[in-house]
């Protein structure tokens, strides 16, 4: 045995012979009633029970649950119970919540929800919250997470209660999960092993569902989530009742196998935690074997804890059978003490009497309420999935007039536990059977009709936007004249579904209504317009594209509901995303979407904005190695510029999507719009085109703008349309052309890199040139020059050259002018900027921090129009700005704006050389200084941009 499981206390070593303590420490019961009941008092005083189960039938209310755990733990201490009783709970949130209280416990998505959320940081945050809420009831331990994968998804048993699909997400989601409900004090347990993610049920209750995978499917798959909660430390693990049939296994109900129990669970996979049963009064269980057969295999299985919930005589008739085992021998005392070994580590790690009878009450969620309350809406807002839209009928408030009409229908089915439609009526199943969420809600759907559930639903449409909804049910009797006389009278329909894939009158029901409204025209182009709404599972559609606008809510609560509202109408942006393999496809099928654009914050964005601007380089680095390497949220903030930004963001978690700089330099009446970045994980989703869109407005609405045009020299990031290859470049180019620039004059621009100047020198006949010539050049600094100065750069009309300027007069480190005046009269003829990486607006140039050299700029070259020579000018300013640099010991200088218009026509006097020509020429030059080194010139980025002007009447 290992020593972590034997007995830790010797308060403890009188009752290791007391058989009768031993063997009720080994069982988890439930009972019916919400108070203490003289059954349940009896397990507990007088076959020492360890495990109370409670379930939805139970509890009523916060307080009444924490009256009622109380009462339990209190019986127990009197009994002289060693440990205190283990109160286990499901909660898994969504449709899956045995306790509702909509005062003080508050309801959160379903797993397949969360993940919806595309956060783990948020799944630990709702794992945390949920078990502090249980914990202030007295609730100590949590059945949950569920790492189940879903393998099958046409015939799922669990549904939203899984996170997916891909083993992986599941693992993350069910660890995150795992550590909140661990920070807040509470035991944990995943279920089910070996996974109920890909049953194939034979029809009858008694019929036990089948794996048919093998071992080395299992292993490769649904097995990876239970193998890595093992690794984190979680503390239990259930074995589902269901039979395995593949070539490496054969079993009834795998609880049951030593082979699945004991050999994979414990020794294959390493698990010393707690291993609990299914319980063993499951129909299938209890018809073939028998309670008291069925608890004698599971202990020699290897199970610890036998989990038995549904009647009195079922657990009168576990008890016998486990204690007639013992005296018949058929179970030795060793084993049933290595069980209790596991579940008293258990429960000194995690309960104490001390917390048990002082638990720490409903009156410590008050301070949390707000908190909690916000997390919900948070955590809902971010799971609603718009799946497609092609006709791009969202929001649902652009396309509806005051007086028009929509039509919801819903199907008959029972509301979901944490609904406040059903705090009345509590479900009388729990989790012990892998059974459906969609069966549980048909069994009872005589007692609430779909009518009540979307009641509310139907309400808060119409209340939202003043129009006038018209509801109605439907069911497995298909589209009846009731429902075809609603529909060619509404403007507009939203049919839900709820598990359409197994309930199949859903599909077959929500494809004839599109049918009808593909017919309808009315005098309209297209259709009458269709929105579906799968309120649980997001398979029902998802691989079904005739149905152009499908969304997702993952659950029917409230809270669910409301947020579709908000989606439905415009006031919420959906962000979330199908799980696992879906979430492919889902790009696919993406079509646009009006997105919230707001308002760049910089106390609230700027975290945001780096780990958008990281994320992108790290997907192009291999193409763009040097455009985002050294770029920041700094980078796009320029003092003294009119600037305003504009950001695509999730509402509820901050984090950004999308991100578009604009600025308007004065001097030209030229408004830019700069860079528009988008997380590569949500392209193609009309981020990028809503931030055009409004960057562009907003531009042309400002005082003084001119003309607007894309990219400028600062900040040097994306200094235009990226031509990094040919195919990219004319998908780009294609694209600003569909927002309006087709016709727009567009120039080769880019940014040089001359690195290795360590030791080089001029070419001598270049140095002699420059000194013939009747100019001298010297270097300034400070306003005190700067009316000379402007006067020369008021003669360029290059955008951005005069800011430039302005910035480094004002500047007295970090920066300098050289300027080029005619030895005969001192006239001013030519100019150039240096600055280095201590300019204020260096951080606007991320090049100019590559940590692999010393870096030193040349900006805005300005030749008056009156000089004679402008290539030797030209020359001289650049050549001597280099040697400048050098002085200060910079190996490498960027020339950070080269326009073949400037250079090209002046410098070779001819006006069809290209920019290449321009490297070419200054390669030239490099190569005959003394120490001319390969690849001299580089691009920043590798090849030139192109920088497009769009004349203010677009």
């Amino acid at each position: 045995m290992n020593e972590e499981l034997t007995p830790v206390s010797m308060e403890y070593a009188s009752l290791w012979d007391d058989m009768d303590w031993n063997l009720g420490q080994l069982f988890m019961m439930g009972f019916d009633g919400t108070e203490v009941t003289p059954q349940v008092r009896k397990m507990i005083e007088v076959y020492h029970l360890g495990t109370v189960l409670l379930t939805a039938k139970n509890l009523k209310s916060a307080e009444q649950t924490a009256k009622l755990v109380l009462d339990l733990q209190t019986i127990a201490h009197k009994a002289n119970h060693p440990v205190p009783l283990a109160i286990a709970l499901d909660q898994e949130n969504g449709g899956v919540n045995s306790l509702f209280d909509a005062e003080y416990i508050k309801q959160f998505p379903s797993a397949m929800g969360v993940a919806a959320t595309g956060s783990t940081e948020m799944a630990f945050e709702i794992a945390k919250a949920t078990a502090e809420e249980l914990d202030a009831v007295g609730i100590n331990w949590i059945m949950g997470p569920c790492l189940d994968v879903l393998g099958n998804i046409k015939n799922q048993s669990l549904g939203v209660r899984s996170s997916g699909d891909d083993p992986g997400e599941v693992s993350r989601y069910g660890i995150a999960a795992m550590n909140g409900y661990k920070e807040a004090g509470l035991a944990t347990c995943g279920k089910h092993f070996p996974s109920y993610g890909n049953l194939e049920f034979l029809g009858s209750a008694l019929d036990v569902p089948v794996i048919s995978d093998s071992l080395e499917q299992l292993s490769a798959n649904a097995l990876g989530p239970f193998r890595d909660a093992i690794s984190h430390g979680i503390d239990a693990m259930m074995v589902g009742g269901c039979a395995m049939s593949s070539a490496g296994v054969e079993t009834m109900h795998a609880c049951l196998s030593d082979q699945v129990v004991d050999g994979l669970l414990r020794k294959e996979m390493g698990f010393e935690g707690v291993v609990i049963s299914e319980c063993l009064e499951m129909e299938a269980l209890s018809q073939n074997i028998g309670v008291g057969g069925g608890t004698v295999m599971a202990v020699n299985a290897g199970c610890d804890l036998l989990l038995v919930c549904r009647s009195v005589a079922g657990q009168l008739e576990a008890f016998n059978g486990l204690r007639i085992g013992l005296e018949n021998d058929s179970i030795t005392k060793e084993r049933v003490q290595q069980s209790l070994s596991r579940i008293l580590h258990l429960k000194q790690k995690c309960m104490s009497w001390e917390k048990a009878l002082t638990p720490r009450g409903v009156a410590t969620l008050f301070p949390l309420q707000s908190l909690h309350a916000e997390l919900s809406e948070k955590a809902y807002n971010s799971s609603i999935t718009v799946v497609r839209d092609k006709e791009r009928l969202l929001p649902l408030s652009d396309l509806l007039r005051p007086e028009d009409e929509l039509l919801l229908l819903t199907p008959l089915i029972k509301p979901l536990p944490a609904s406040a439609a059903s705090a009345a009526s509590a479900l009388h199943s729990n989790d012990s059977s892998p059974e459906p969420l969609a069966s549980i809600w048909q069994k009872s759907a005589s007692g609430m009709s779909g009518e009540h559930v979307f009641h509310e639903f139907g309400r808060s449409l119409a209340r939202q936007r003043g129009t006038r909804v018209l509801h109605t049910s439907y069911t497995a009797n298909g589209v009846r004249p009731v429902h075809e006389n609603l529909i060619n009278r509404a403007n507009a329909v939203i049919v839900v579904t709820a598990d359409a894939n197994r309930n199949l009158y859903q599909q077959g029901f929500t494809k004839h209504v599109s049918m009808i409204c593909k017919m309808s025209q009315r005098g309209e182009k297209r259709g009458k317009p269709l929105v579906v709404v799968s309120v649980s599972s997001p398979y029902d559609f998802a691989m079904e594209p005739s149905l152009g606008t499908y969304i997702c809510t993952f659950d029917f609560t409230e809270t669910a509901l409301q947020a579709l509202v908000n989606v439905l109408y415009g006031a919420l942006i959906p962000t979330g995303s199908l799980p696992g393999s879906l979430r492919k496809n889902q790009k696919v099928h993406q079509t646009k979407q009006h997105w919230l654009v707001e308002q760049w914050d910089q106390e609230r964005d700027a975290h945001g904005l780096d780990a958008l601007l990281m994320n992108i380089h790290e997907e192009n680095s291999a193409e763009h190695p040097c455009v985002l390497a050294n770029c920041t949220y700094k980078s796009f903030l320029l003092n003294g510029i009119r600037a305003q930004h504009f950001v695509v963001r999730n509402t509820s978690t901050q984090a950004l999507y999308g991100f578009c700089p604009t600025y308007f330099f004065e001097s030209t009446g030229t408004g830019v719009v700069g860079p528009i970045l988008v997380d590569p994980e949500r392209r193609n989703l009309s981020i990028g085109q809503s931030l055009h869109n409004r960057a562009v407005k907003s531009l042309l609405q400002g005082q003084g703008v001119k003309r607007v045009q894309l990219g400028s020299r600062l900040p040097n990031v994306y200094l235009g349309i990226p031509s990094s290859n040919s195919f990219e470049r004319k998908r780009l180019r294609q694209w600003f052309d569909k927002m309006g620039w087709a016709d727009s004059p567009s120039r080769p621009v880019c940014s040089m890199l001359l690195p290795n100047l360590q030791s080089w020198t001029p070419p001598e006949r270049l140095t002699v040139s420059l000194f013939n010539a009747e100019v001298e050049f010297d270097l300034i600094q400070g306003v005190k020059h700067a009316s000379e100065v402007l006067d020369l750069v008021r003669t360029s009309s290059r955008v951005g050259v005069r800011e430039i300027y302005g910035l480094a007069l004002r500047q007295h480190t970090g920066c300098g002018i050289i300027r080029a005046r005619r030895r005969t009269d001192a006239m001013l003829l030519g100019a150039v900027v240096l600055y280095s990486s201590r300019a204020n607006w260096a951080e606007a140039v991320p090049a100019i921090k590559d940590s692999t050299d010393v870096m030193g700029g040349i900006s805005s070259p300005v030749i008056s129009p009156s000089a004679g020579d402008f290539s030797t000018l030209l020359q001289g300013l650049i050549l001597l700005g280099i040697k400048q640099h050098q002085k200060q010991g910079v190996t490498a200088v960027l020339l950070d704006y080269v326009s073949h218009a400037l250079f090209a026509p002046n410098l070779f006097r001819q006006s069809t050389y290209r920019l290449d020509d321009w490297v070419a020429w200054w390669d030239g030059i490099m190569r005959r200084g003394r120490a001319a080194c390969p690849n001299l010139v580089r691009w920043i980025p590798r090849v030139a941009p192109a920088a497009a002007i769009m004349s203010i009447g677009i």
